[in-house]
């Protein structure tokens, strides 16, 4: 119970901080808008017949296993920060897990990707994406098992690099070339060979392909817009994330430990 409690304490002190920066709240729901609302309205109109299924939504829906992940990914970051005032020393002395640190951290994140997600299923009403009531309980799951991965892929990155700065450049050169292997806002299903291995050792692809098979669960565009099939993806996704949770701590804490 008090490993639990201090899980709890560690997941909402994330939460609360996202609510205190307001800067950070508004431009979590910027970029989302912009990507569905731009970019997936143009290849709407530009694609959508040639590909057999509307594109906004395809879009709307890795737009949002997309934010879920990067978001949570970046928010281990304040991980460094910590480490650079002296606060993860203090918590790490503290008589609680370091895995549960961790995983509290990664909590944390993913409650504030969750807070981040459900601007992004308004405005997805708001342009007309179909969304029903069993398929929203159905993506709710999925965004936070996608929030989940990508704090522990967090993590994992965190164990390699020393300070903020480094961590700042890096991020930005392992998250974005995820959005185009992932198939964010293009169809991966019949990619190059060399194209089609990328794809596959991408983090981001297994959450994204299974928001995608939710939504489009039981209708004729699963088959040209679902690359795996769910509980597949769900399996990788939790090899994926034990992975990374057990190896990113390990190496996070052994830094700790040099310090």
């Amino acid at each position: 119970m008090f490993h639990l409690n201090a899980i709890i304490a560690i997941a909402f002190r994330d939460l609360t901080k996202l609510f205190r920066d307001r800067i950070r709240l508004v431009a979590s729901f910027v970029f989302p808008f912009m990507f569905i609302g731009v970019l997936g309205g143009g290849l709407n109109a530009s694609f959508g017949d040639r590909l057999g299924f509307q594109f906004l939504p395809f879009v709307f829906v890795g737009v949002l296993a997309q934010t879920m992940f990067q978001s949570s990914a970046a928010g281990v970051i304040s991980l460094i920060r910590d480490r650079e005032t002296d606060f993860s020393k203090e918590l790490f002395v503290a008589p609680v897990s370091r895995h549960g640190i961790v995983l509290g951290k990664i909590i944390g994140e993913s409650l504030v990707s969750l807070t981040q997600g459900l601007g992004i299923v308004a405005f997805g009403l708001i342009i007309g994406v179909p969304l029903t009531l069993a398929s929203l309980a159905a993506m709710a799951s999925v965004a936070f098992l996608a929030a989940l991965l990508g704090g522990a892929f967090g993590i994992l990155v965190l164990g390699n690099v020393r300070e903020q700065r480094t961590t700042a450049q890096l991020f930005p050169f392992l998250i974005f070339p995820q959005f185009i292997l992932a198939g964010v806002f293009n169809p991966i299903k019949d990619l190059q060979p060399i194209a089609a291995l990328l794809s596959r050792i991408t983090p981001m692809t297994y959450p994204v392909d299974l928001m995608r098979g939710v939504f489009y669960s039981g209708s004729a565009e699963s088959a040209l817009a679902v690359v795996r099939h769910p509980l597949a993806n769900v399996v990788i996704i939790a090899a994926l994330f034990g992975v990374f949770l057990v190896v990113g701590t390990w190496l996070f804490v052994r830094k700790e430990r040099e310090r």
